[in-house]
């Protein structure tokens, strides 16, 4: 979660007072966040760390179909702050699906250490992760090749964000917003059935911190107290396998902007609408927390789309 630390620490039972404190603090830290959009120069530029007044080889010549994997895509946000591995992972993965490297495609670790100037070390473990997301599989004698679609984890969260930013970005966020419609009504009907009031003190923390937000015209710590609302409210369904989803949610939240619901622009109607919410979890009303929810999610195709930058990592 991304403010339970924070939240504890304040008490369950924080007045407003605190409330208040801890939404400066997090606007304050939102405000320190680099949106990870590229700058003049760098979008032909893989992003990796270089040392102070060193300078840069020029990049090795791919002959053939191997020029593929000399197209360096945008600087995201995912990459700032991680390692040359983590860096390797969101490059190959964004070139992948994105289809600059098609399905049955060869990835020779050789060619690319060369290319992105890293050691065999740095790809195999890469590799590895890509693996495990289902995007590219390794077998003896064979090597290493792209998997088509239809065998990659569509819920793993950097998945998403990679096909919400890329050619795929209308059908990532229409599925997205169908999905989120199916699991969080859910989840609202569940959660009117528990009253933890730790929780519930958690989920009005929330709203109190986006209306501070509003009021300063901070879309970042809004739409981070938003994020964790929906977690928390997931969490209070008391259903483990809803719980689990509770990470698509988040990712689904990160990328939204296509279409437009109430959860994705900073608005008095917003707040309202999850303040139903919250009347109807304290009421302990199923039915009203359901629908509460629904019409939260209800898409608006006149409201202008909006494109995010890439989330943190």
């Amino acid at each position: 979660m991304l403010f339970t630390k924070d939240l504890k620490g304040g008490g369950i039972n924080a007045d407003k007072g605190c409330v208040s404190t801890l939404a400066h603090t997090m606007m304050t830290a939102a405000r320190s966040v680099d949106p990870g959009l590229a700058g003049p120069g760098e979008l032909d530029r893989y992003p990796f760390a270089e040392a102070p007044g060193a300078e840069r080889a020029a990049s090795p010549v791919w002959d053939g179909a191997d020029t593929d994997l000399g197209r360096v895509g945008r600087r995201t946000a995912g990459s700032r702050g991680r390692g040359l591995h983590g860096q390797l992972v969101q490059q190959l993965g964004q070139m992948i699906v994105s289809g600059d490297l098609g399905a049955d495609r060869p990835l020779v670790p050789e060619e690319i250490g060369q290319r992105f100037e890293v050691s065999r070390t740095v790809v195999r473990e890469s590799l590895r992760v890509l693996e495990a997301k289902g995007l590219v599989s390794a077998r003896p004698n064979v090597g290493t090749r792209v998997r088509p679609v239809s065998d990659w984890n569509l819920l793993d969260p950097d998945i998403i964000e990679w096909r919400a930013f890329g050619p795929s970005r209308d059908d990532q966020r229409r599925e997205l917003a169908e999905l989120r419609w199916t699991i969080e009504p859910l989840a609202a009907r569940l959660a009117a059935g528990h009253g933890r009031e730790d929780v519930q003190q958690r989920l009005t923390d929330m709203v109190e911190i986006m209306g501070h937000a509003l009021a300063q015209g901070d879309a970042i710590t809004f739409a981070r107290a938003d994020a964790e609302f929906h977690n928390l409210l997931i969490q209070l369904a008391g259903n483990r396998m809803l719980e689990h989803l509770s990470g698509i949610v988040s990712a689904a939240l990160q990328v939204s902007g296509s279409p437009v619901t109430g959860c994705d622009r900073p608005t008095e109607a917003s707040i309202a609408h999850h303040g139903r919410i919250l009347e109807a979890l304290a009421a302990g009303d199923a039915n009203a927390a359901e629908a509460a929810m629904r019409q939260l999610l209800t898409v608006h195709p006149e409201v202008e789309r909006v494109v995010p930058a890439p989330r943190e990592h």
